[in-house]
């Protein structure tokens, strides 16, 4: 029998799937609402699922207010209606597809082990599949992992499921839950019930998501639960699905069956003030620690590029693959004077980038501090082929032709730079001062390479991948902020740091982008070059172990 609620017009009546009659029509009386069915995914959560983690570990997963508001109650509250004669078989579950966009330490991996546990074990679904799956295998298991910890802590779980090193069973209704690797080619044939897909802006290209949300057809109603933060590939699939998401959330496209879930400062918002935290991040003060934030912050402040990591990682703004990542400003406070001469004699460490024969090439010498207080110097060399150089100013709109006059860059003939004039200036220098080192791109000039070793230098190859840039573009950044680094105002090492873009990865290491810089950044690189092999001796002291951060 059809009842009214106190101060509802919708009319209610028994949900077939749970017997509840705390039901509501929705608006366009297509779809309604089952507090029963909610309710009986948030006593699941509270009554057979505990914490494994951190600070809440063995307590029970009482779900946070905004878990139970945003995700769990719309998702399995809300239903199909089709048609008037009502059966189970029609009144499914109106969402297939809850996309949350979140910031990191938010409880992410949690909730999505919950809810995939739920799926497996409480749906009613015979032969239900469930999977996690990522962008590798590793990320994959992130979740696994968490589920399975929950089912050890839980005894109803432990009572039902079977775990193995990869998969958790359920042999009642033959259902099962499962890792997946990103090899998508091997993934037709399955037929999900549910899809937990952790960390989409990962994804190399949409074949594993084509393939999991395509086997999920014939299911009567499957869950694909999507967890990310915010990517910087403007062409992926998470990308996609991002916009999608956004213009089902503004009523742009109407798709019923799409539950958009996004917690994300806007634009305008000021990237290191509080509120702006509290807005992207709903689990600030329980899952997130403000303190974290504001450390984290700290270190986005002494850094340009860290501040893109800041704001996609902890307040999930999309940002670009590639950052222009030097403040010149900061730059050019670090332009105080380098005294060639009084460097004579002195350690230091060498970058040597070639490019392109045709093109320009740098040698950076890099000399570490020797006492308090005192900032790395850096030395710049440049070379240019000769005989372009009219033809290239008039292209690029680049005054080559005046740093030649004054010295700052060598034209050597011909259309392609002579190494030989290289070789014999790197000599030159080598007898004022004790290189310690070279680095150079292992794939450039063996020749050169085998030439300066003959000479009685130690070269060192040097890859130009995030495992060696990461970690000396990140101490070339801070040293900037810190006004660790004295540069002298060299006017073609300052145009190069003007043109400086960086690439990140998904974890958020940084390396050159040469692709994405504007115009050339070489000394840029050999100066990180040079750096890297600085900061692996035994002695090197960075400055702000001493000195500390100078804010500007």
């Amino acid at each position: 029998m059809a009842r009214r609620r106190p101060g509802s017009s919708a009319t209610e009546f028994r949900c077939l799937a749970c017997g509840s009659d705390r039901t509501e029509l929705g608006p366009d009386r297509r779809f309604y609402i089952c507090d029963g069915c909610a309710d009986r995914v948030v006593e699941f959560f509270a009554e057979c699922l505990v914490h494994v983690k951190g600070e809440f570990a063995g307590r029970p997963f009482i779900l946070e207010p905004w878990q139970e508001r945003d995700i769990v109650r719309p998702l399995f509250g809300w239903k199909v209606q089709i048609g008037a004669r009502r059966d189970p078989a029609t009144d499914a579950r109106k969402y297939r597809t809850c996309y949350v966009e979140i910031p990191k330490k938010n409880g992410k991996s949690s909730i999505s082990a919950g809810i995939g546990l739920y799926l497996l074990t409480a749906d009613g679904e015979q032969g239900a599949e469930i999977y996690s799956a990522a962008s590798d295998r590793d990320q994959a298991a992130i979740v696994f992992d968490v589920a399975k910890q929950m089912r050890a802590a839980s005894p109803e779980l432990r009572k039902r499921l079977k775990p193995y090193a990869r998969a958790l069973v359920r042999m009642e209704t033959a259902s099962n839950y499962r890792v997946l690797s990103a090899d998508a080619p091997t993934k037709h044939g399955f037929n999900a019930h549910g899809i937990l897909f952790d960390e989409l802006h990962a994804q190399q290209n949409r074949d594993l998501w084509d393939v999991l949300t395509t086997s999920t057809a014939s299911r009567r109603q499957p869950i694909t639960f999507i967890t990310t933060t915010a990517g910087y590939d403007r062409h992926s699939i998470c990308r996609e699905v991002h916009e999608y998401a956004l213009k089902v959330r503004e009523g742009i496209i109407e798709d019923p069956s799409f539950l958009p879930v996004i917690y994300a400062a806007d634009e305008e918002d000021p990237w290191d003030d509080r509120a702006t935290w509290a807005k992207a991040n709903p689990g600030l003060g329980v899952s997130l620690k403000l303190d974290y934030l504001e450390q984290q912050a700290a270190k986005a402040r002494e850094s340009l590029a860290y501040q893109n990591t800041f704001r996609r990682l902890h307040l999930n703004q999309w940002t670009e693959q590639a950052e222009r990542a030097i403040d010149m400003d900061a730059w050019d406070a670090c332009a105080s004077a380098v005294d060639q001469e009084a460097l004579r004699g002195r350690r230091c460490f060498a970058g040597l980038d070639l490019a392109n024969t045709s093109d320009v090439a740098a040698l950076v010498l890099v000399f570490p501090s020797i006492e308090d207080g005192e900032p790395i110097k850096v030395l710049p060399r440049f070379w240019i082929p000769g005989a372009n150089i009219e033809r290239r100013v008039r292209k690029d709109r680049v005054p080559y032709d005046v740093w030649r006059q004054q010295g700052l860059i060598e034209a050597t003939e011909g259309n392609i730079i002579d190494y030989d004039v290289i070789r014999k200036r790197i000599r030159e220098d080598g007898e004022r001062y004790e290189i310690v080192e070279i680095a150079l791109d292992r794939w450039n000039a063996a020749q050169l390479s085998t030439q300066l070793a003959g000479d009685g230098f130690t070269m060192v190859a040097f890859g130009q991948g995030f495992s060696s840039m990461a970690a000396p573009t990140k101490e070339f950044l801070t040293l900037l902020a810190a006004q660790g680094l004295a540069h002298g105002g060299h006017p073609v090492l300052r145009w190069m740091a003007s043109n400086f873009a960086v690439k990140q990865d998904a974890a958020g290491n940084l390396k050159p982008d040469k692709a994405s810089s504007s115009e050339k950044i070489d000394g840029i690189v050999a100066l990180i070059m040079g750096l890297a092999r600085a900061i692996v001796q035994p002695d090197f002291v960075s400055v702000y172990e001493t000195r500390g951060v100078l804010l500007l």
